[in-house]
């Protein structure tokens, strides 16, 4: 799979608004808070120009790929599954990415980014239901159990995340910080993103 290589904050100054792909330090050290940052990237950052409709529904595609670390293939396909299933496109496709195993690591704050969780999914060190998944796209469901294994329990850095991770937990989880672990409690709803996003640009985008 292809990978971005660049800075990251590029991405955020091309969407002018904070994507928090760098977890808390998008808070305290972020390129948008300062002089440079409030242009785009490249040589016509600066442009002022008025967006297209059609640039409108490109950008919120492109914001909604980048939140969630997806290649434009993948993000497609997550599209034609949501097209497929019955209800709301755009919900369901929003639904379908907020239960990515990787995304519900880093929402349950055992990670602090969502690169950092989905490199934590990779090598194996997450449990679902007391299963090992090292798949970043596992689709989690009500019910299930994610924690890690006992070895890494007693790790500073993550201890330090969960620490702060019980006031910022969405309401379709539940967090239990003695055991270090968290629970599906439902799919999440229609705004409970990690992120706004407007899906029904999405959908305009796909239909043309």
């Amino acid at each position: 799979m292809s990978r971005y290589l660049e800075s990251v904050c590029k991405l955020c100054r091309r969407e002018k608004e904070k994507l928090f792909l760098k977890g808390e330090r998008c808070v305290s050290n972020c390129a948008l808070d300062k002089k440079r940052g409030k242009n785009g990237p490249g040589q016509h950052g600066a442009s002022k120009s008025k967006m297209s409709d059609y640039a409108k529904h490109l950008r919120e595609k492109q914001k909604a790929r980048r939140v969630y670390g997806l290649t434009e293939q993948q993000f497609h396909h997550y599209y034609e599954v949501a097209e497929k299933m019955k209800g709301s496109t755009g919900d369901n496709l929003l639904r379908l990415l907020e239960l990515r195993l990787d995304n519900v690591v880093y929402r349950l704050g055992f990670a602090p980014s969502k690169k950092a969780a989905r490199q934590i999914v990779n090598h194996g060190n997450i449990l679902v239901n007391e299963k090992k998944i090292d798949v970043p796209r596992y689709q989690v469901k009500a019910g299930d159990i994610i924690t890690v294994p006992e070895k890494y329990k007693d790790n500073s850095i993550l201890k330090k995340l969960v620490e702060k991770t019980s006031s910022n937990v969405p309401a379709w989880l539940s967090f239990d910080k003695t055991k270090i672990s968290g629970t599906v409690i439902s799919e999440p709803l229609p705004g409970e993103t990690s992120h706004p996003i407007d899906s029904q640009l999405i959908v305009e985008y796909y239909s043309k």
